[in-house]
């Protein structure tokens, strides 16, 4: 019985084409869509699972507030890791990081120094926390040493080659030698350090073992013995500031106690956070490498489940729709001897095979999509073809999608009575058009929810990159490694300046994009209790930052290289005035240090000379905090204002100075606008997932509204022949063809509206720096969903009104 079904479901899929294809394509498009959203997300959950004992592994964070805005860190102090393992059962191992960022390396024999964009100082316990082996060397004793170094797969072959890099030497950032003691396969793209190509020995950095409570630098990880109590080692990591932190600050504060570092107001919190959650959970203000988003990924999730459904909705649509052409063949069927079980079989039978077509199509489309897509995505996703479980899932979840669509249809075909539906009566009033109409509605509800959520992410991206940030982003060239020029930074400035289109030149690591960061704790004088901390970031600039940044002053003076003072002199922005309690013309001459804890004679004051308007130097996710800049030699980087002309022809001439200055060196740079376009990176990928799957959804909706209106067409046949014979316009036959659908659209609207104006405030909370959702925003969803439902029916509907009445009156 199964095969005759079989042969009778593709004989009857033949026969009505339009039906099909409109039902195949729209099945294959949903399927593909949530199959390419479903490898993203098997992705994100994927994150850092290959580890060895991943689920046993932790991260220490720190929650922390000190003498200004409260902070979440991934990191934590440097003797947290050598404390864990001595004091806490629980703990089987520690290791730490030491995120050191881009470095400058080559072998020790030549001159040309090559970046490595991702290095990191490690402890020896490094490959052993994480199961790491090694390709060559010995995994134990690699970082064990000072001055040791181990190369990922590509950095090995960029330098040696994979077999000939252990015990060779390398300069790194032209001042020590390092021995190569390793070689590790590159980690996988699915993991937090993904990016890392460098591992440095922790004995080679002079800080990491000096006992200092109040640095958090410092990645620690833990992994925990099997079964370990979590909630207790919880708790113990909180009776951590008593025991160690609060004593390390009785140096400088002799009479200080957790109780009173507590009622200050003041905070530091530890917390433990499980391995495989970081790229999902964490969003900290420091982190090992960019980290994905649970909340996007609920909300693909929702958008993967969406487009499905509206793929069954289509189905489920048509199918009913087009029933009435199936109700004689039906009651043949039960008069021969038909069964109602036997029909729902049948219809069951037709469904499935357009789910299987659908599924060898969706394949298809989501193999020849996913380049794109992992484009789009930024990601290296595949189809796993060469595993069972991938196959046994698709097949699965179509069997599934194959009963969810057709269940109802064959249901409601199978209740035909053979003898209404054999004399003709009643064919046009089978039922099933609440059903369709309520299903219509669905379609466009979530099309238009789309439309509301594609409209806000672009707006919040465009209100991102218009917003006025204090600062000039514009024609700015930032040119990296600057120390590769070996001492003559000022002679490379000259020179650049000499150039025509150069308008200002500084040197300086901190720029307002992303770059390096540095805070500190500061005191006012004669205020120097803890509750009278002011922790700020703390940038050292020359003496051109303000001018070339177009940093705006509101009180004071600029640094001044003709004043030998400005060295201790600080500029500090207008948030640091709210931390102050001070005006900005009060603030003027005020002192502070940064030397807690030494004595009066001791202690190093800096004047703050002035006050500059507050500028956005983070994510607009967060709120700007407190800033100074202070004279320093830390030019990592030097940026360069332009002139708008012949920007190609300007770097060009840079880049032959820095040929005659550094010869053999890399000469890298980027423009900080572009910089700071990628640094909301996620939300444009957002927005553009979003734009893509929101056409897919209305695609879907409209191919099912067509299939609709073309039986509506035909099933109205006559009346629309006597309408016309009675002197009706096709114009006037077309608007009531149309309206009937537009009522369905109406509804949609007035149901996605709210639900979508709530849900994308929702989504909007996470900036600090957001938009406002507006009427218009709204209002332009509901027209789009307008003006695509009319646009989609209004074709069949005119095609339906100029036919001759002649013939639409003698239609059987």
């Amino acid at each position: 019985m199964f095969k005759n079904n079989i042969k009778i479901a593709w004989r009857s899929l033949k026969k009505q084409p339009f039906f099909t294809f409109l039902n195949t394509f729209g099945l294959a498009i949903g399927m593909a869509g949530a199959l390419l959203i479903t490898l993203y997300i098997h992705d994100e959950l994927s994150y850092d699972r290959m580890f060895a004992d991943a689920d046993r592994i932790y991260r220490i964070n720190a929650d922390v507030k000190f003498g200004g805005l409260p902070e979440q860190l991934g990191e934590s102090p440097e003797p947290m890791a050598e404390t864990l393992m001595r004091d806490y059962p629980q703990v089987e191992l520690a290791t730490r990081l030491r995120n050191q960022g881009s470095i400058l390396l080559r072998k020790a024999n030549v001159t040309a120094n090559v970046k490595e964009l991702n290095s990191t100082f490690a402890d020896s316990t490094f490959f052993k926390m994480f199961g790491i082996q090694l390709l060559d060397g010995d995994a134990k004793t690699a970082l064990k040493d000072p001055n040791t170094l181990v190369l990922t797969r590509t950095a090995a072959e960029k330098h040696f080659g994979i077999n000939n890099a252990v015990g060779q030497e390398m300069v790194l950032n032209n001042l020590g030698t390092f021995r190569v003691t390793g070689v590790m396969e590159d980690m996988p793209k699915n993991s937090l350090l993904r990016d890392h190509t460098v591992f440095m020995s922790m004995p080679s950095f002079q800080y990491a073992q000096i006992g200092h409570w109040g640095s958090l630098n410092y990645y620690t990880f833990v992994k925990m013995v099997p079964r370990a109590d979590m909630a207790a080692f919880q708790e113990g990591l909180n009776s951590l500031i008593g025991r160690y932190l609060i004593p390390w600050i009785q140096d400088f504060y002799p009479g200080m106690t957790e109780e009173s570092f507590k009622a200050s107001g003041n905070f530091i919190n530890y917390s433990a956070m499980p391995l495989t959650d970081i790229h999902l959970y964490s969003n900290m203000k420091s982190e090992l490498s960019a980290n994905g988003s649970i909340q996007n990924t609920y909300i693909l999730s929702f958008v993967a489940l969406f487009l499905v459904i509206l793929a069954v909705v289509n189905f489920m649509n048509l199918s009913t729709a087009y029933s009435m052409k199936r109700a004689k063949e039906v009651g043949v069927r039960k008069t021969l001897g038909s069964n109602k079980s036997d029909l729902v079989r049948q219809f069951l039978t037709e469904s499935g095979l357009i789910c299987f077509l659908s599924l060898l199509i969706a394949v298809g489309i989501a193999f020849l999509a996913l380049p794109f897509f992992n484009e789009l995505a930024n990601k290296a996703i595949s189809i796993p073809f060469a595993n069972p479980v991938f196959w046994l899932a698709i097949v699965l979840a179509t069997i599934l999608l194959g009963l969810l669509s057709g269940t109802y249809p064959a249901f409601f075909m199978s209740r035909f009575i053979p003898v209404k539906v054999l004399k003709g009566s009643g064919l046009s009033n089978l039922g099933g058009s609440k059903v369709r109409n309520s299903l219509v509605v669905f379609q466009f509800a979530v099309s238009i929810l789309l439309i509301v959520a594609t409209v806000v992410v672009y707006q919040q991206l465009s209100f991102i990159q218009s917003k006025e940030l204090g600062y000039d982003k514009e024609q700015i060239l930032v040119l990296e490694d600057i120390n590769n020029v070996n001492g003559q930074e000022q002679a490379l400035k000259s020179e650049i300046l000499r150039l025509g289109q150069v308008q200002h030149v500084t040197l300086s690591s901190f720029l307002p994009t992303p770059s390096a960061r540095t805070g500190q704790t500061f005191f006012k004088e004669g205020a120097n209790n803890q509750e009278d901390a002011i922790n700020m970031e703390h940038w050292r600039v020359d003496h051109d930052y303000l001018s070339t940044i177009g940093l705006e002053l509101v009180a004071g003076r600029d640094f001044d290289v003709r004043i030998p003072t400005d060295s201790s002199a600080i500029i500090i922005n207008e948030t640091t005035l709210r931390t102050l309690n001070v005006s900005a013309e009060n603030a003027i001459g005020l002192r502070i240090s940064s030397d807690l804890g030494a004595s009066e004679e001791d202690i190093t004051y800096q004047t703050i000379i002035g006050v500059v308007q507050n500028f956005h130097y983070d994510s607009m996710r967060n709120n700007i905090e407190s800033l100074c800049l202070a004279i320093g030699r830390f030019p990592g980087s030097m940026a360069i204002k332009m002139t708008a002309q012949n920007t190609a022809s300007t770097v060009s001439a840079i880049e032959g100075i820095w040929n005659d200055i550094a010869p053999g060196q890399p000469f890298n740079y980027y423009f900080m606008d572009d910089s700071f376009n990628n640094s909301f990176e996620s939300e444009q990928r957002l927005g553009q997932i979003f734009s893509i799957f929101t056409v897919l959804s209305i695609l879907i909706a409209c191919l099912g509204l067509f299939g609709l209106a073309t039986f509506n067409a035909q099933k109205r046949t006559k009346e629309i022949g006597i309408r016309k014979v009675l002197g009706a316009s096709v114009s006037q036959i077309s608007y009531r063809l149309t309206t009937d659908f537009l009522k369905m659209v109406g509804w949609a609207i007035i149901i996605s509206l709210p639900i979508g104006w709530y849900a994308m405030n929702k989504w909007l909370e996470d900036f600090s720096y957001r938009i406002e959702i507006q009427w218009w925003m709204l209002l332009l969803a509901a027209f789009l969903a307008i003006f695509i439902a009319v646009v989609t029916v209004s074709y069949q509907s005119i095609k339906a009104a100029i036919v001759n009445p002649v013939k639409s009156l003698r239609t059987e």
